[in-house]
Order: C-alpha cells, then sequence, then structure tokens
C-alpha cells in the first residue's frame, strides 16, 4: 500500500473537459472572435480586469473570454462495485505481458466554467452555444489509464447556471458580465496497474490418494497444461498439394519432409486456415489426419494454402481469451 503510481486519471479528465469549450465562437457586426479559454480561477482575471481598466492600452485583457477550473472532488457511493474484484487486459505496449489491476473506485469531480463577458448578447451567444448538448449530461470519452488502455465515458453533467453583472462605478469603470456553469464530471479512480503473467495458472497438478487414516499411498498423479490450438509464431511448414473436401483424411502436400517426425510421448497438430488437424501418419508428401480439433470446424481448404505448425512455442504465446486445449500426463505409484 502506498507505493507510488501516477495514472494522471485527473489531469486527462481535466484536459477533456476544457476541450469541450475549446472552439467557441462569437460574431460581432461582420466579424467572428474565437473566445480565449483558460484554466484558472474566475477571480484570477476579474482582479486582472480591475487592476487594468484603462481600455486605451493595447495590453489591455480582452473580452469575451472564457476560464475554468476544478473546485472540488467527492466519492459516489450510488456507482461502487465489489472492492475486490479486479480484472487483467493484455499489455498494449508488446502484448505479451498481462497485467492487473483492481475495479476503480468512482469519484464525482466539480469544475465551474466562467464566461466573461462585457456585451449581454456576446454572454448569450456563448451559452446558447454550450446549453443544447447538456440533457443534463454529455459523454466524453477518456482514456483514464494509458497502461492498460482503459477508455471510458464520462458522464459530465450540467448542475446550474448563475449570472452576475460587475458594473459599479463611473463610466471609466469596466463592467464585466460574469455567467457561471457548474459541470460534474462522473470519472473513475484507478489503483496501481502491476504484472499479472506470474499469477496466470499454467499447470495443475492433481495427485489420487488412497488409504485409512493411519496410512496413505499415492496411487496416481495427473498434471495439466495447456495447449494452443492455432499457430501463433507464424512459423510455415509446407503448403497444400492438392484442395481438400470437408470429409478428406489424407491430405496431400508440396513437402511432407517439412513435417516434425512423430513421438509417441507427445501429439502433432497442425493448422491450416482455423481448423486443427492431429497428425497420426506421415507418409512421404502425404499425412493422415483427424479432422476439426478442440472444437475447430472441418473445412474445404486450397491448393497452396499454408500448413502451419502447432509447437510448445505456441503454447507460450496463448493470449488471454482464447480457446485452447490441454495436454496431461500421469504418473502412477505402486
Amino acid at each position: 500500500m502506498f507505493d507510488y503510481f501516477y495514472n494522471e486519471i485527473l489531469r486527462r479528465t481535466i484536459i477533456s473537459f476544457g476541450t469541450l469549450f475549446n472552439g467557441i465562437t462569437v460574431k460581432q457586426e461582420n466579424s467572428s472572435i474565437k473566445v480565449p479559454l483558460a484554466y484558472g480561477p474566475t477571480q484570477k482575471f476579474l482582479a486582472r480586469l480591475e487592476q487594468s481598466p484603462d481600455l486605451n492600452k493595447a495590453t489591455a485583457m480582452t473580452l469575451p473570454r472564457m476560464s475554468f477550473e476544478f473546485t472540488g472532488l467527492t466519492y459516489d457511493p450510488a456507482r461502487k462495485v465489489t472492492t475486490t474484484q479486479r480484472y487483467t487486459v493484455k499489455d498494449p505496449t508488446d502484448g505479451k505481458e498481462t497485467t492487473k489491476v483492481f475495479m476503480p473506485v468512482p469519484y464525482n469531480m466539480q469544475f465551474e466554467l466562467a464566461i466573461m463577458c462585457k456585451l449581454n448578447d456576446d454572454a448569450l451567444q456563448i451559452t446558447e452555444q454550450i446549453l443544447p448538448y447538456f440533457q443534463p449530461a454529455y459523454n466524453v470519452s477518456v482514456n483514464l489509464v494509458g497502461a492498460i488502455n482503459e477508455k471510458r465515458d464520462i458522464p459530465i453533467v450540467l448542475e446550474n447556471i448563475t449570472m452576475q453583472d460587475d458594473y459599479e462605478g463611473d463610466f471609466t469603470s469596466r463592467r464585466v458580465l460574469l455567467y457561471t456553469l457548474r459541470f460534474t464530471a462522473k470519472t473513475y479512480m484507478f489503483g496501481p496497474v502491476t504484472s499479472a503473467t506470474k499469477d496466470i495458472i499454467k499447470k495443475v497438478k492433481t495427485t489420487y490418494i488412497s488409504g485409512d487414516s493411519k496410512s496413505t499411498m499415492r496411487d496416481i498423479s495427473y498434471t495439466v497444461t495447456p495447449r494452443a490450438t492455432k499457430n501463433y509464431t507464424g512459423a510455415v511448414l509446407t503448403n497444400l498439394d492438392e484442395n481438400i473436401g470437408l470429409g478428406d483424411v489424407v491430405i496431400p502436400l508440396v513437402d511432407g519432409s517439412k513435417i516434425p517426425a512423430l513421438s509417441s510421448s507427445t501429439k502433432l497438430y497442425i493448422n491450416i486456415g482455423d481448423e486443427e488437424l492431429y497428425v497420426k501418419k506421415i507418409e512421404g508428401n502425404s499425412i493422415t489426419v483427424e479432422r476439426g480439433q478442440d472444437q475447430t470446424v472441418a473445412a474445404s481448404h486450397l491448393k497452396g494454402a499454408e500448413v502451419k505448425s502447432i509447437t510448445a512455442a505456441d503454447n507460450v504465446l496463448i493470449e488471454e481469451g482464447d480457446d485452447f486445449g490441454f495436454d496431461g500426463s500421469t504418473e502412477s505409484w505402486l
């Protein structure tokens, strides 16, 4: 607990929120003005206006403009899920390592969007370009955790709108119309992402024991390991020398010498298209097979189709979620 990690979830959500309002424009007479947007508290910009009231200065802050800020964070129990549940995914950077992370914790992020204008029509134009999209929520797709490529739709809910006119003083004072829109983003906080490669069960051994309470004897031990049902390495042994139909069990090959020799200790499987085949006999450039192994479907294959091997190298590359078969061995004791 409390080992360093940083998924940048808050930062990514803040950026996604600000991006929503980054392209708003207003029209004044015959010109269009893109409304500037900055991150920061509203009072900072109002203070800047008050400190530079001279409208004749070229460096005076221009209106209209918008600002937004992240104002609070609260836990959302209504979206809570089982805290001990976790899921595993393939590392998107290499596709080999498997990573794990616990289920996320729901949090609500509060935002304020300030619209500062000199003219009331400018404020109305900006507000009207925003409101139709929030009914009252607008979903934004955010890549919350880059390490596992976890993308979620984050609802951003418009809570309320307040209006304020800060026009006071003489004619040299600068008028500021302030519209404040308050939002809630329903995001999720993820914990550290760790490796799960060593947690995956790749071998199971069961031992049957017989005897009584005073003496026991191991009779038999059965070991099971996962076996790939398709080729993952891309290794091509040879090609079909003729078309084969659904019922064909003798398969003609271009070069039968490329097929590994059969062994009594291990079974030989090959892959043609999406079909897995068990090789029973090799005779010259022909092999005798059993079709449609491990629930794959026997299919017709055309001359020249690639015949791929399924070896131990493919077993270690089985992807999460893929179907696989089993290899088993038995040991017995007297």
